[in-house]
Parts: structure tokens; sequence; C-alpha cells
């Protein structure tokens, strides 16, 4: 399993233009990819589970990487996240 936290910079937070990308990012991968903030968490596949965050500019998400391509993956996601959010 991969693991890493982002500290979100997009003035506005995780909203809904970023927050569709980030789904079909996600979605290019096998592996099951997690987003949590806090306590909260939710599959990174799945738009409402992203958005019901609540994610604000300035919050840190922790983002967890299972399965058979997690060593793409997890890479590809910071690098997603770095560049837009």
């Amino acid at each position: 399993m991969k693991e890493f936290t982002y500290a979100i910079t997009d003035p506005e937070g995780i909203h809904a233009r970023p927050a569709g990308l980030l789904v079909k990012e996600a979605k290019r991968f096998a592996s099951k990819i997690t987003v949590a903030k806090g306590t909260k968490a939710g599959d990174l596949k799945k738009i409402f589970a992203v958005m019901g965050l609540g994610v604000k500019h300035g919050e840190t998400i922790r983002i967890q990487v299972e399965g058979p391509d997690e060593e793409t993956a997890a890479p590809a996601i910071e690098d997603f996240l770095k560049a837009h959010l």
C-alpha cells in the first residue's frame, strides 16, 4: 500500500471541476484509491465521495492506494493534485 498526504492550495478547495478531473484520473487505475480528511474517508473514484468531504483551501487530505498498479497510481495522483489543486 502507498500513502501520502497533500495540502490543498487551490483557493476554492476541492470544487466540482477539479474533483471531476481527479475522479477521472483515479479511474485510470485498477488499484483501490481512498481519499480521507480527518475521520471521513471515501472512494476517490466516486465524485460524491470526494465532494462530500468538503475539502477547503489549506486542509490536508490523505490518499491511500492499494492494488496491482499502486506503484504507478500513487505518483500519478500526487502529480495531478500538485498540478490542479
